[in-house]
């Protein structure tokens, strides 16, 4: 344990600390998973979905990439929806972006990055789609902001694009895709007033029907 001993400590410690509060917590913890929501986030370290929505271990399924993308090719990301969805049963996703999201920034510059450019690749696509909007934005800052927020708007879409939502849909289950923004300078969400519950919501060519 000579390697990231401190990290052991802060384990140890926090462990203490949920059995002061609640000494049956790990063995009620390890005996059921049924978690309401879906967290689809971002990597950044300073986005931590439990806590900044004051949820507990096993109240949220999560899934975190940069720049908390969904793209009907990623399975990493698929798979986890369609367990959240089929087999836990959630009853909403919540697609979650930030200000200064540095896969947003770095989408809007020119440099080349290495690997990851082709992840941000998507993110440049969303922003040619928004470019008239996202160009007459003169504040550099305001502009980011507006872009994470269209970016967030693009993968509620793409989550409600799936067979596996749609499915869910068509089987009659509850199901919510909600976008938000989280501000890293205030600590708080912003609710981007785009709330998708059923096929009927989306454009006509994405809705499917089935019938396999």
């Amino acid at each position: 344990m000579r390697i990231l001993k401190d990290l052991f400590n802060n384990n140890r410690a926090w462990a203490a600390r949920m059995l002061t509060q609640d000494p049956t917590f790990f063995q009620t913890l390890a005996a059921q998973h049924a978690p309401e929501y879906l967290w689809i986030g971002c990597s950044d370290s300073r986005v931590p979905a439990n806590e900044i929505i004051g949820k507990m271990p096993g109240e949220v399924f999560v899934h975190r990439n940069v720049a908390n993308i969904v793209v009907h090719t990623d399975l990493n990301c698929l798979s986890v929806i369609q367990y959240a969805v089929e087999v836990l049963q959630v009853k909403h996703i919540i697609v979650c972006g930030h200000y200064g999201c540095g896969g947003v920034s770095a989408a809007m510059q020119h440099k080349e990055f290495g690997l990851i450019d082709n992840w941000l690749r998507h993110l440049k696509d969303i922003y040619r789609r928004h470019e008239y909007e996202l160009d007459s934005i003169d504040d550099h800052k305001q502009r980011q902001n507006r872009f994470c927020e269209c970016n967030v708007i693009e993968q509620v879409h793409n989550v409600c694009h799936t067979t596996i939502v749609q499915g869910a849909w068509r089987r009659g289950q509850s199901l919510a895709v909600h976008g938000w923004v989280y501000g890293l300078d205030d600590g708080l969400l912003k609710d981007l007033d785009l709330t998708i519950a059923s096929a009927d919501e989306l454009d006509r060519v994405y809705r499917m029907v089935g019938g396999r």
